[in-house]
């Protein structure tokens, strides 16, 4: 009998959607199961030739050879049929299997399929130097490890687990005749396909341990509160053969004495007196290397800001750095002396005058009063 067209199969069209062809098996699936026509051999023939349909229509790449070349373009693909009955159930119970709880019809069941390791989450508080700098610190993690002693497989050395006899290693037991066969955990084994009569004496059969191991962790420059470091396959190990979970280590950064954060810039505040302000005056400010010095301009107000172009953090992952912004803040001198109170009036005079010559002249002696 020559081969029908994939979408005559499923009775869609060619530009029917992947939710639309996964319908379409579905209920092709369920009407010509072979649980549900006892002997009926068109029945198998049509469930078979839709689960052959479905596998090449559900996946992009192979729809697309399909749609270019026929039934050549998948030939390489698994297009052709599938080698055995176990083939052509999978995808009746990969559709289905959610939604009805089966465990492999008429009895198909895998055993226990590989589950990731627990992701864990550790809190670190590291200091603003290692937050600027970068560093490499050792925490202590506490985490569940495969037990050295049994290799992780709970049995004691020697020893090794069998396949449970109750559901022959699938880890299920199947209730029900007919089409609808409903699973549950085998409590003989408790869902793991192997039961152990000599458990591991330091696991007690288990196959894992609670351990405290030391751990180098990277910490990049830059980083700031909140900072997400993500370290693969450092969480608790995995089960029935899948992979190791992750370790998310989540900073704090400390509040520095010297130092106040915006992003990747930094801002210090910088004092000076009211000649210095008034005169102008070079002066050395700290930044996350050397000191630098800086020059005031004349006339400088309270809460004007000198910028320093990349002396601030730098960006994890990036060659950029911030700023450095000095906040400037004009000091009122108290205490003063009387020569020092005259020289002020003085000063106020000649404001009111504003004779430009005997201003720059005042300044100058009053510098020199003021030790300027």
């Amino acid at each position: 009998m020559p081969r029908r067209d994939f979408y005559e199969v499923l009775g869609v069209s060619r530009q029917a959607s992947e939710e639309e062809v996964k319908k379409a098996y579905r209920r092709m699936a369920m009407k010509h199961h072979p649980d549900r026509n006892p002997g009926d051999h068109e029945a198998e023939r049509k469930f078979k030739e839709a689960a052959e349909a479905y596998e090449v229509l559900r996946d992009a790449n192979k729809r697309s050879q399909y749609d270019r070349f026929g039934f050549e373009g998948v030939s390489g693909f698994g297009g052709g049929g599938f080698s055995s009955t176990e083939d052509i159930f999978s995808h009746f119970n990969e559709i289905f299997g959610d939604l009805f709880g089966f465990a492999g019809m008429g009895g198909r069941g895998r055993g226990p399929s590989p589950q990731p390791g627990n992701d864990l989450r550790y809190d670190l508080t590291i200091s603003f130097a290692e937050a600027s700098k970068g560093a490499q610190v050792t925490i202590k993690i506490p985490r569940k490890e495969n037990c050295e002693e049994c290799g992780g497989n709970g049995a004691a050395p020697g020893s090794q687990p069998s396949t449970c006899p109750r559901c022959s290693g699938t880890g299920q037991l199947v209730q029900g005749n007919g089409f609808f066969r409903v699973a549950s955990t085998c409590s003989a084994c408790r869902g793991q396909g192997k039961v152990i009569s000599k458990p591991c004496p330091r696991c007690r059969g288990v196959g894992l341990v609670m351990e405290t191991r030391g751990l180098a962790v990277n910490i990049p420059a830059g980083v700031d509160n909140g900072s997400r470091l993500r370290l693969r396959g450092e969480g608790e190990p995995g089960v029935y053969g899948g992979p190791p979970g992750d370790l998310y280590v989540i900073l704090s950064v400390e509040e520095d004495k010297v130092f106040r954060r915006q992003g990747q810039d930094l801002i210090i505040t910088a004092e000076i007196s009211m000649v210095e302000a008034a005169l102008g005056h070079v002066m050395e400010v700290p930044t996350l290397e050397e000191p630098v010095k800086i020059e005031i301009s004349k006339g400088i107000q309270t809460g004007e800001i000198l910028k320093l172009t990349g002396c601030g953090l730098p960006t994890p992952g990036s060659d950029r750095k911030g700023n450095l912004l000095v906040e400037v803040r004009v000091i009122t001198p108290a205490n003063l002396s009387k020569q020092q109170e005259d020289l002020l009036r003085e000063f106020a005079r000649l404001e009111e005058d504003k004779p430009m010559r005997k201003v720059k002249d005042f300044i100058k002696k009053a510098g020199k009063s003021l030790g300027v």
